[in-house]
């Protein structure tokens, strides 16, 4: 058992990680998380980190734009080029392409800027249950891996990197129709390195966690009811305030539209003291599937 967490505790860290090619080429390998391509928070993290190799240490983050192109194949490496738009002395611009077979699977335009003092005002933080008084996603699908046939067991082994906690969780095998607000604590397992860009992403990689689910949930569909076929098309992201992503961080998700075959998702992330560190919007592809 000690064995396993030690793995699991090595895997975000290492995920992110890039080797350098050239100056603005770098490689990045998956890791399967039980989803059948590459997960998407994964190139979001690893392309943020390819673009902040790029720019100088002064500067961070501050947003993020990008596009899923193509499903992306976990047997093969990507490779992710930097085009270094623009370097100011404020801001920094950053295009990034990755690359899978020659072809591109993903596209992503990033912000980046020095910290500065100006207004200051947020969203209050919905009061919900500590991450303490909530079950871990872990146990959750361990008391599932004794009710759902053998062939989902895949789907449902603990190999996240990102722990996580629902409010209200719904059972992916039989869900209920219910509103479309999700609230869910998370945290990196492992502990990060001081430097506030792997923080940053870390953020991206867990921000793709719980978005398009969020949007099915007035359906009564889930990713495992054989209903739907869905898949991440865009997402956002803007970062605030400073942060850390291996400490408890509430993520509050809405979906305030699904129309046309496309699920819409928006998502406020705080600190357990209230402090709003990110907004995220995501649109995904939510299919409906009629079987034969």
């Amino acid at each position: 058992m000690a064995e396993s967490k030690q793995k699991l505790e090595k895997g975000l860290k290492d995920l992110l990680k890039l080797e350098r090619i050239e100056d603005n080429i770098f490689r990045g390998d998956s890791r399967d998380i039980g989803s059948p391509n590459v997960f998407g928070g994964q190139v979001l993290g690893q392309a943020l980190n390819a673009a902040i190799r790029t720019v100088e240490q002064d500067k961070i983050p501050h947003s993020l734009h990008a596009y899923f192109i193509l499903p992306g194949d976990m047997t093969t490496p990507i490779i992710y080029e930097v085009d270094r738009i623009r370097d100011g002395r404020s801001f920094t611009t950053r295009r990034v392409v990755a690359m899978q077979h020659a072809k591109p699977i993903f596209n992503l335009s990033a912000s980046f800027q020095k910290i500065e003092s100006g207004m200051d005002h947020q969203s209050k933080m919905p009061e919900v249950p500590p991450p303490d008084d909530l079950p871990s996603m872990s146990d959750l699908r361990k008391s599932l891996l004794k009710v759902v046939p053998e062939k989902y067991h895949r789907f449902l082994k603990p190999k996240w990197p990102i722990e996580i906690r629902l409010l209200d969780p719904v059972n992916p095998f039989r869900p209920e129709k219910k509103e479309p607000i999700k609230f869910v604590w998370m945290r990196a397992i492992e502990r990060l390195p001081d430097d506030p860009g792997i923080h940053c992403c870390a953020m991206a990689y867990a921000s793709d966690f719980n978005l398009l689910s969020t949007a099915m949930l007035p359906h009564g569909i889930t990713y495992n009811s054989g209903k739907v076929r869905a898949a991440s098309l865009d997402h956002a992201m803007w970062f605030h305030r400073s942060f850390r992503a291996d400490e408890w961080l509430l993520y509050a998700i809405n979906s305030p539209n699904a129309s046309n075959a496309r699920g819409l998702a928006m998502g406020s992330i705080f600190t357990q003291e209230g402090k709003l560190i990110a907004t995220v919007a995501q649109e995904g592809l939510i299919r409906l599937v009629h079987p034969k």
